[in-house]
Order: structure tokens, then C-alpha cells, then sequence
């Protein structure tokens, strides 16, 4: 396995996860009801998966090893921007949950912001995935690609939360509003 492989089975996660927050915008904007907690469960694989892992891995490891070649920088610098983006795009999720947790009407900007971030995660994602082709076959190296592999796995706790975070989204993907029709 390489970091490339690593990152491409972080983005079979992510777009799992993915289908989740559209079933959730949709349900929500067709007037069903997802429970608060379960969208909460979303937001905090948000943050501990896409940005506390993954991202951290393409930023700190990944795109810095690619960015060393003098090569593919202005595709990173659009990604690096759009991680900003996908974050604040998940603090607007959180802001307007809380709010509605507190019995504020905030149900049509949670599911807007859900339903941006979907639609964002779909995009981002597939030109990621485009990235990776272009850094795997012309740029890194297979020992480079080996070492960074060796790094993301050396890190126990983040495997540790990758495993909590499959877990999350198994258990979201089973519930009745998820897998029923809105």
C-alpha cells in the first residue's frame, strides 16, 4: 500500500459519508425529521475525520512531498483553499445546530449548510482524486510513497480514530431516516 492508496481509501470514507449529509439535506428539506444527535454525529466526523486526518495528512505529508518538486503547486493551493472553505462550510453546520439544539427554528440552514457541503465534498473530492493520478505516476517516488505510508500509519491514535470514525458512519448509514425515502 502507499500514501496514495491511503488517501484514495480516506475518500472511499469521505464520500460515504458524503451520501449520508445529501440524505440528511434532502430529508430535511422534504420536511422529515433526522434526529439532532444524529446530525451532531455527522459534524463530529467532519471534524475528527476529514480535518483533524485527512486533510492533515494531504497538507502536512502529501502535499508538501508533491509540492517539494516544484510541481502541481497551484492545483495544491486551490486545495489548501478549499479545505478552508469545507471547514467553515462545517462550523456554519455546527453554528446553526447548536442553535436549533436550543430551540431556535435554524432547520433550513442546517440543511443548506449540509447540503453545500455535500455538493462541495462531490467536487473536491473527485479533483482530488484526478490529483492523486497526476502526483502517483509522475511526481512521487514508490519509496516516497512507502515512507509517507509508514508515517500515517505509525500515528496509533489516528488509526485508532479512523476506526471510530468508520464506525460512526456504519451506524448513521443503518438509521431508519438514513435508509428510508424522504
Amino acid at each position: 500500500m502507499s500514501a496514495t492508496d491511503t488517501l484514495r481509501e480516506d475518500h472511499r470514507q469521505i464520500r460515504r459519508l458524503g451520501k449520508v449529509v445529501d440524505v440528511c439535506q434532502r430529508r430535511l428539506y422534504a420536511g422529515g425529521d433526522v434526529p439532532l444527535e444524529d446530525i451532531r454525529r455527522i459534524t463530529v466526523v467532519i471534524a475528527e475525520f476529514l480535518d483533524a486526518v485527512h486533510y492533515s495528512r494531504e497538507e502536512n505529508s502529501y502535499f508538501a512531498c508533491v509540492a517539494g518538486y516544484g510541481t502541481l503547486q497551484e492545483e495544491i493551493r486551490k486545495f489548501m483553499i478549499e479545505h478552508e472553505f469545507g471547514r467553515r462550510i462545517a462550523r456554519s453546520i455546527t453554528i446553526h445546530l447548536n442553535r436549533w439544539g436550543q430551540g431556535h427554528d435554524s432547520r433550513e440552514p442546517v440543511a443548506r449548510f449540509l447540503r453545500t457541503y455535500s455538493i462541495y465534498l462531490a467536487d473536491h473530492l473527485s479533483k482530488e482524486d484526478a490529483f492523486f493520478d497526476a502526483a502517483s505516476e509522475s511526481v512521487l517516488q514508490p519509496e516516497e510513497e512507502r515512507e509517507m505510508y509508514e508515517q500515517f500509519r505509525a500515528v496509533v491514535a489516528v488509526s485508532r480514530k479512523m476506526d471510530a470514525m468508520v464506525r460512526e458512519i456504519d451506524h448513521l448509514e443503518r438509521q431508519p431516516w438514513c435508509s428510508e425515502s424522504s
